[in-house]
């Protein structure tokens, strides 16, 4: 059984406590539209790129930059953080368990979906 290849991580209380101390990487939501209307960590200027066209579009992103990469469950992130990486980018990480991690380590207020 294949799961999400194995990248660096960030726990949502780490990222947390980073951008709580105005330590704010750049975030990169790859979920769909519709998926940011129904929850979504707080705003700190996030890239919206579907994994369906991460593939095409990653180059947008500064290979220079620390960049934390979300989902709602951290599989089609851990793919885009596993292709960063691939592609030279050093300083990138998968938010642990997407959205429904920060939903249970961080706000419980979020939307489950």
């Amino acid at each position: 059984m294949n799961g999400p290849p194995s990248v660096p991580e960030i726990t949502a209380v780490e990222l947390k406590e980073r951008l709580d101390a105005g330590d704010v990487p750049v975030l990169v939501d790859v979920r769909e539209s519709f998926e940011v209307s129904i929850a979504d960590l707080p705003a700190h200027g996030q890239v919206l790129i579907r994994s369906g066209e991460f593939w095409q579009r990653f180059e947008e992103l500064d290979p220079k930059s620390e960049i934390v990469v979300y989902c709602r469950s951290g599989a089609r992130s851990a793919v885009a953080v596993a292709l960063l990486a691939q592609n030279g980018y050093e300083r990138v990480f998968n938010l642990k368990g997407g959205i429904l991690g920060w939903r249970a380590d961080v706000d419980p207020s979020l939307t489950a979906y």
